[in-house]
C-alpha cells in the first residue's frame, strides 16, 4: 500500500522531487487528473483532457467472493454504470503494465483484455515468469534494453562482487559463513562511506548516506541476524539501532512503519544503515543510495537475484562520477565464487569478470576516517580560534573573536574579487580593498548570527586589510583559473592504403554448395531468377556491403577507400579466375573477404582528439582543500620517514613540509614521496603544492575527465606543473592525453601571466 501510494505522489504531487512529468509544459496549468481505486466515483474528477488511473493489478483482477461484486465492478450512481464497464467503453483507453511479469497470473491478462484499450504496452526488467521447471521468457518483446546494456552504457553503478580469497565454505557452519560475509560487508559498507564523504567534499554536493541489503532465507533466519547485529560483539553494537528487518509476516502498522522506513533511506536523517529482507523489495523502491548487498543462504530464481541486484543500480549523483567507489554496488558472495566466476564468463552477464574483487582482509578490518586538509593559512586561524577559547574575560573573547571572524570572511571573499584584478598583487590597490570591503559587509549582514556584531568585524578588516593581502599573496601560487574544455567531436576515419592481397586465394565452389548457403543468408542481397540461375550485383559492391556492416566503418565517409580496396581485391581474383568463376567466389566468400579487408584496415585506424576551445581566464584561484582517507588507528608520518613496504605509502598521511601550500599530504607512489623531498631540499624552490581534485578545471577524454597534476612548484621565476611517471608509460594514450590537456593549460596561462608581470 505505501508503495502504491508513493507511486500516486509520483504522478500526482508536482513538487514530488521524483515528480514524473517535470519539464512538460502542457501540464503545468492543465495538469492531468489522477483517478484511484479512493476516488473514481467521485463524478468531478472527469473535467480534464488527461486522465491517468493508477490501479494496481488485485484491484482490477478482484473476483466475486461470498457473492459480493468486487467494488470495481458495481454500479455507480455518477457513472450510471460501473467504473470498469466505463472504462472498457472507452474509445481511447492506453495500459501501461508496470512490473508485467505479474500480469501472467491466471485471470491476470484475460480481465486486461475485457477493458478493450487501444494498446496495452508492458514494462518489465524480467520479461519472464518463473515456473517450476525454470524462467519462461515473454515472446512479445517489442523493444529490450537489458540490465547488462544499461551496466556498459554507464546509466547505473557497475555490479562487482567481492570475496576472500581461498575461502573454503566447507570449513564453516552456516552460521559461521553468515558472520563473516556479514562483518566483511558492514566493511565495505564502511569504506564507501568514506569514499562518498570525499567525493562530496571535493565536489561541493551532498553527502548520500549508504547502507547495506541484506538478504535472508526466512523470516527467522532474518530475526537471527537482527539479533546478531543488535548484538554488542557485532562492531561494539554500533549498528543495534541502525538496522530494520522487512518481511512478509509483518502486518498492519508494523509493517507499514517499516516500509515508509524504506521510501525514505535516502533522506540524511533517517539512521538505518542496514536492511534485512526476506523477498519483499522486489518492485517499487527506488532508492539511490544501497551500495551493499549480502546474500545469505539463498537460492533463488533468475528473477529474484536480478530484481535484487537491480535495486542497488540506481545513481545517487544522476550520473557516474568517474569515482570507481562511488559508482559501485559490491554483493558479498564468498560462497558462491566459481557460480559468480561461471556467470561472469556469460557474454551477457551483469557482472563483468574484472569486477570480481578479492578482499583484503587485513586492510578492510581497520576503521577509516575522513581528514580535511586546508592550507597552512586556514590552519593558523584554527590556532587564533583555539586561544580565544582559552579567554575567560566576556568582552576580551568577543572582541577577539570578532576580530578572526571578520578576518576569515575577508579571505573567503578574495578569491571572489580575481575578475575586478589582473593578477593576485592588485588585491593590495586602494580601488580593490574599497570592493573587497562592500563584499565582506554583504556576507557578515546576510548572517543573523554575524549581523549584531558587523561594524566591529568590518573596522577590523579595514585596519588589517593590508596586512592579511599580503600574508595571503605569501601563502598561494599565483595559479590562474582556467577552464580548458574540448571542443566539437572527435575525429576518426582510416588512412588510406594498398591492400596486400598476397594471401587472398579463394577457390570457386560448386553451384550447388553456392545455392544452398545463399538461402541460409537471410540479409542476401541476391535474387534467383530461373531454373538454376542467379543475377548478382557487382563483385566490389557486395563486398563493401558487407564491410559496412562494422561497426567502426561509415559508409559517407570511407566510401572511396572502401570501394579503392574492394576493386584490389577483385583485380586479386582477375589475375587467377575467368570472369565467371570471380561472382562465385566472391558471393561465396564475402564475408571471410571482407574480413581479410578489415584486417588490415584496422592498424590504419586514427582517432584524433578534440581540440580545444578558447579559455575562460582569471588571474588566480584559492588553493583548495584536500579530503583525505585515514586508517584511524595509523599515526601520520614524517615526509622523511622510510616507509616499507612501500606498497602501503599512498594509505599513509605525511608532515613536515615547509614549502608546502598544506601541511598535509598524501602521495600516491615512493615516486611522488621521494619527489616532494627533493622539492623541499631544491634551494630554487620557493612553494609547491599536490592540488586538490577540483583544483584545476582541465578536461580530457571527451570532457569526460578532469585531469590533476602530481605536483605545482613554484620557482624564482617559473610556475611548473609536474607530472611524475615511469618510463614506460609515457608513450600511453592515456598519458599523451593528459598530457596534451596541460600543456594547453600552460599555454593560456603563459601567455596570460606574461602579458600581466607574472611568472611563465
Amino acid at each position: 500500500l505505501t508503495i502504491y501510494n508513493k507511486l500516486i505522489d509520483d504522478f500526482s504531487l508536482s513538487t514530488h522531487p521524483k515528480y514524473v512529468f517535470h519539464g512538460i509544459g502542457e501540464f503545468v496549468h492543465n495538469q492531468p487528473v489522477i483517478i484511484t481505486g479512493d476516488n473514481y466515483q467521485n463524478a468531478k474528477l472527469f473535467g480534464s483532457d488527461v486522465h491517468i488511473n493508477v490501479f494496481n493489478i488485485s484491484k482490477i483482477n478482484a473476483e466475486t467472493r461470498g457473492g459480493n461484486v468486487p467494488r470495481m465492478k458495481r454500479l455507480s450512481e455518477f457513472l450510471g454504470e460501473s467504473y470498469f464497464n466505463y472504462l472498457s467503453n472507452l474509445d481511447d483507453l492506453v495500459l501501461l503494465m508496470d512490473e508485467s511479469h505479474h500480469y501472467r497470473a491466471t485471470r491476470g491478462l484475460e480481465v486486461i483484455n475485457e477493458l478493450n484499450p487501444i494498446l496495452g504496452l508492458e514494462l518489465t526488467a524480467t520479461p519472464q515468469i518463473e515456473r517450476s521447471g525454470g524462467s519462461i521468457k515473454f515472446k512479445n518483446v517489442v523493444y529490450e534494453y537489458s540490465l547488462a546494456k544499461a551496466i556498459q552504457d554507464g546509466f547505473v553503478k557497475e555490479p562487482a562482487v567481492a570475496t576472500r580469497k581461498n575461502f573454503d565454505p566447507s570449513q564453516y557452519s552456516a552460521d559461521e559463513i553468515d558472520r563473516i560475509k556479514m562483518e566483511d560487508g558492514i566493511r565495505i559498507h564502511e569504506d564507501t562511506k568514506v569514499a562518498i564523504e570525499i567525493f562530496a567534499k571535493n565536489n561541493n554536493v551532498a553527502f548520500v548516506k549508504p547502507f547495506v541489503l541484506i538478504v535472508a532465507q526466512n523470516t527467522e533466519h532474518a530475526s537471527m541476524l537482527k539479533s546478531m547485529i543488535m548484538s554488542q560483539s557485532f562492531f561494539n553494537g554500533y549498528y543495534a539501532d541502525k538496522a530494520m528487518e522487512i518481511h512478509s509476516k509483518q502486518t498492519g502498522g508494523e509493517k507499514d512503519e517499516n516500509i515508509e522506513q524504506l521510501l525514505s533511506l535516502e533522506d540524511p536523517d533517517n539512521k538505518i544503515e542496514i536492511v534485512i529482507h526476506v523477498n519483499m523489495l522486489k518492485e517499487g523502491w527506488d532508492v539511490t543510495n544501497l551500495y551493499t548487498i549480502i546474500p545469505l543462504r539463498t537460492a533463488t530464481s533468475m528473477t529474484l537475484r536480478e530484481q535484487t541486484i537491480g535495486r542497488g543500480l540506481r545513481l545517487p549523483y544522476g550520473k557516474r562520477t568517474g569515482d570507481h567507489k562511488v559508482d559501485k554496488l559490491t554483493i558479498v558472495a564468498h560462497d558462491k565464487f566459481q557460480e559468480i566466476i561461471d556467470e561472469a564468463n556469460k557474454p551477457d552477464s551483469i557482472i563483468r569478470k574484472e569486477n570480481i574483487i578479492t578482499i583484503d582482509e587485513t586492510e578492510l578490518a581497520r576503521h577509516k576516517e575522513v581528514i580535511t586538509v586546508t592550507t597552512k593559512f586556514e590552519e593558523e586561524f584554527k590556532r587564533e580560534q583555539e586561544k580565544i577559547d582559552t579567554i575567560t574575560v566576556p568582552e576580551e573573547k568577543q572582541e577577539a573573536q570578532n576580530r578572526l571572524e571578520g578576518h576569515k570572511i575577508l579571505i573567503e571573499v578574495l578569491p571572489d574579487l580575481r575578475k575586478h584584478v589582473s593578477s593576485v598583487n592588485d588585491l593590495t590597490h586602494d580601488d580593490i580593498e574599497k570592493i573587497a570591503i562592500e563584499k565582506v559587509k554583504q556576507k557578515v549582514q546576510s548572517s543573523v548570527q554575524q549581523e549584531m556584531f558587523a561594524a566591529e568585524m568590518i573596522r577590523e578588516v579595514r585596519k588589517a586589510y593590508k596586512a592579511i593581502v599580503e600574508e595571503y599573496i605569501k601563502n598561494i601560487i599565483e595559479i590562474p583559473r582556467i577552464t580548458i574544455l574540448q571542443s566539437g567531436d572527435s575525429r576518426s576515419g582510416f588512412h588510406s592504403f594498398d591492400l596486400d592481397t598476397k594471401n587472398l586465394n579463394y577457390q570457386p565452389v560448386s553451384e550447388e554448395i553456392l545455392r544452398k548457403t545463399l538461402r541460409e543468408q537471410e540479409n542476401s542481397i541476391d535474387t534467383v531468377v530461373g531454373k538454376g540461375r542467379f543475377a548478382y550485383d557487382k563483385p566490389d559492391n557486395i563486398i563493401v556491403n558487407e564491410l559496412i556492416d562494422q561497426p567502426e566503418i561509415n559508409y559517407d565517409e570511407h566510401v572511396d577507400l572502401l570501394f579503392k580496396l574492394a576493386e584490389q581485391a577483385v583485380q586479386k581474383f582477375q589475375s587467377y579466375l575467368d570472369e565467371d568463376k570471380i561472382m562465385n567466389v566472391v558471393q561465396y566468400h564475402k564475408r571471410e573477404i571482407a574480413k581479410f579487408i578489415f584486417s588490415q584496415m584496422e592498424p590504419n585506424f586514427y582517432c584524433e582528439a578534440p581540440e580545444y576551445g578558447p579559455p575562460q581566464v582569471y588571474p588566480f584561484d584559492k588553493i583548495r582543500e584536500h579530503n583525505y582517507s585515514k586508517f584511524t588507528q595509523d599515526s601520520i608520518y614524517d615526509y622523511r620517514e622510510t616507509i616499507t613496504p612501500t606498497n602501503t605509502i599512498p594509505s599513509k598521511l605525511f608532515s613536515g613540509f615547509v614549502k608546502s601550500c598544506h601541511n598535509l599530504y598524501k602521495f600516491d607512489s615512493k615516486t611522488e614521496k621521494d619527489f616532494a623531498r627533493i622539492l623541499e631540499n631544491d634551494k630554487d624552490v620557493l612553494k609547491w603544492l599536490r592540488p586538490a581534485p577540483n583544483q584545476f578545471d582541465i578536461y580530457w577524454n571527451h570532457n569526460s575527465s578532469r585531469y590533476r597534476p602530481d605536483f605545482v612548484v613554484e620557482t624564482k621565476d617559473t610556475i611548473h606543473m609536474i607530472e611524475t611517471k615511469k618510463e614506460g608509460d609515457i608513450e600511453s594514450p592515456e598519458v599523451q592525453e593528459k598530457s596534451h590537456a596541460a600543456l594547453e593549460y600552460c599555454k593560456h596561462a603563459t601567455k596570460y601571466t606574461t602579458q600581466h608581470d607574472g611568472k611563465p
